[in-house]
């Protein structure tokens, strides 16, 4: 396969976000933005946690079109029955299962033997397909699990009925490299019965140590097939790989990735804003892809590249991610030819002379001044 699909969990584990709650109205609007944008999975909630979750993903299920609708669900009947009845209004369903599979998470959490978990994921899924025509498996804490285990976890699952695998790395705890091993390893044991049944291998990575996409994209390297991830990165504790950035590296190096999306890039900054109005989650300016300085320069010698061409210091064309700000931003590091463009842009000629004192007021204006508006300089044409 040589196509990634995009599984979009900004309304469930990014609302996980603490004071990032979403009411059932907001969460349909980000929803149908995030059809806009091409997302091919949206996991819409986790309908047993409560009964305003349960109506979000119910009126998602009912309203948003074409993506296929997903909703999370603990390997157990009653949470699968009461997923299945928030989802079956859609046409293209999908149950999220999901289970732990680390040592720590079976004996601490779930007082469960392996034996247990093998029989618990086998009777799930099961279970689970006497309503959904499709079912994702997830092996929770799958990066901490023991490498025999988790082999034996999967095949159960395929064998059950799973036609998705989440390996997550569900506290961000995992380097690349060893996420490339890992799904190697598993595509060297199971990459037979991955094809025969034509399963999906995905993963979903968290940032705890700053490598939720990095890890995302070893990943795919070593063949997964679908990406989960969050806008702007939202999520428990530190957040969830970055929907946008993923979304960015695979597009702007598909020289090295090879891979096909169905994205609408330039979509990527508006809906961007839309999760951070409705979350009240700021993003942070240097942020990648949709920070408010991602595509700002104030550095004398890279506002000359720009001006002479955009290739030198810019990698992705702002436009195409539908970026919005103020490219040129006037400080104490720019030199005269950001300000001679600000001038010029705005109506101003003004003499070499007058472009180097300006520049020099600029410069001195800047050492009480954080942010010099663009009024400021304008100002200065007549002093």
């Amino acid at each position: 396969m040589n196509s990634i699909e995009i599984f979009d969990t900004t309304l469930r584990d990014g609302e996980q976000s603490p004071g990032a709650t979403l009411n059932s109205d907001e969460k349909l609007k980000i929803a149908y933005a995030l059809r806009d944008l091409g997302v091919d999975v949206i996991e819409a909630g986790f309908p047993i946690a409560s009964d305003d979750d349960f109506k979000a993903v119910k009126q998602i299920a009912q309203k948003v079109k074409g993506p296929v609708i997903c909703g999370l669900s603990r390997a157990l009947e009653k949470d699968i029955k009461r997923c299945y009845e928030a989802l079956k209004y859609s046409k293209r369903l999908r149950i999220h299962i999901f289970l732990a599979t680390s040592q720590i998470h079976m004996k601490e959490k779930l007082k469960m033997t392996p034996l247990e978990i093998i029989e618990r994921t086998r009777e799930s899924i099961e279970y689970a397909k006497s309503f959904f025509p499709e079912i994702e498996f997830s092996l929770e804490d799958a990066t901490r699990t023991e490498y025999a285990f988790m082999i034996e976890v999967i095949k159960t699952a395929i064998n059950a009925g799973a036609k998705i695998i989440n390996l997550p790395d569900t506290v961000g705890y995992a380097v690349p490299q060893e996420i490339k091993k890992r799904f190697e390893y598993v595509f060297d044991c199971l990459g037979d019965l991955i094809k025969e049944k034509g399963v999906r291998i995905s993963v979903h990575c968290h940032d705890d140590l700053g490598n939720a996409v990095a890890n995302s994209l070893a990943a795919v390297e070593a063949g997964a097939t679908q990406v989960e991830c969050t806008i702007n990165g939202i999520g428990e504790r530190a957040g969830n790989a970055s929907f946008e950035e993923v979304v960015m590296n695979l597009v702007t190096r598909k020289d090295y990735y090879k891979k096909d999306l169905n994205i609408s890039t330039k979509l990527l900054c508006p809906v961007s804003n839309l999760v951070k109005d409705l979350t009240g989650l700021d993003v942070q300016r240097n942020k990648a892809i949709v920070g408010a300085n991602a595509f700002s320069h104030e550095a004398g010698i890279h506002q000359a590249g720009i001006i002479a061409c955009r290739d030198t210091y810019e990698i992705i064309n702002a436009n195409d991610v539908g970026w919005v700000g103020e490219n040129l931003i006037i400080g104490k590091h720019s030199g005269k030819n950001a300000v001679k463009k600000v001038l010029f842009d705005n109506g101003f000629k003004v003499s070499d002379e007058k472009l180097k004192y300006i520049t020099n007021k600029v410069k001195t204006l800047a050492d009480t001044k954080k942010k010099i508006q663009h009024k400021d300089i304008f100002g200065m044409v007549k002093t």
